[in-house]
């Protein structure tokens, strides 16, 4: 039996597999790596990210030009419409309105709550991007479930506060 026909049996190197498609690394006509470091590799790599930052950018766009604050252009929180009480995202896309406008106060007084969230989500992107610039994997979260459970715990008592008389000014 010849041992270049055994599935076992790994090409030489610079030649394709029998499926055509050269292994992860391995040189590829014209001189580059598959998925590596040419231009076309920054631009799969970055393909992502880009994508995310577009639809992230469109919906703000979106929510910048069509105004939250007139009544009609968007439903009404199903929690605040059935019992009057304030979720933690009540006032979010005033905020978001705000924020795409560039009047930070304003976008603070609505939910800070959520400007938090765009800053956390524009610091994720950036580091998300130059990653894909350099090479590198998507960056993860990963936090231990204390964190996550605190980070909850801080939405509820915003939520608590926001609804209380004394806290009336996180209220949008």
């Amino acid at each position: 039996m010849d041992a270049s026909r055994t599935p076992d049996a790994v090409p030489p190197p610079g030649t394709a597999p029998a499926g055509g498609v050269p292994a992860p690394g391995a040189p590829v006509p014209g001189g580059s790596v598959r998925g590596g470091a040419g231009a076309r590799g920054r631009v799969r790599r970055a393909a992502a990210p880009v994508l995310v930052l577009a639809g992230a950018v469109s919906a703000f766009a979106y929510v910048g030009a069509v105004d939250p604050n007139e009544p009609g252009h968007y439903p009404v929180c199903p929690l605040f419409r059935l019992t009057g009480v304030l979720c933690p995202g009540c006032g979010g896309l005033r905020s978001a309105h705000a924020f795409a406008h560039g009047d930070l106060i304003t976008a603070f007084g609505a939910n800070a709550l959520a400007v938090l969230g765009y800053f956390a989500f524009a610091g994720f992107m950036a580091l998300w991007l130059f990653r894909a610039a350099r090479g590198g994997s998507v960056p993860t979260i990963s936090l231990k479930p204390p964190y996550w459970w605190g980070i909850g715990v801080a939405a509820l008592v915003f939520a608590v506060i926001r609804n209380l008389s004394f806290g009336s000014a996180l209220a949008p």
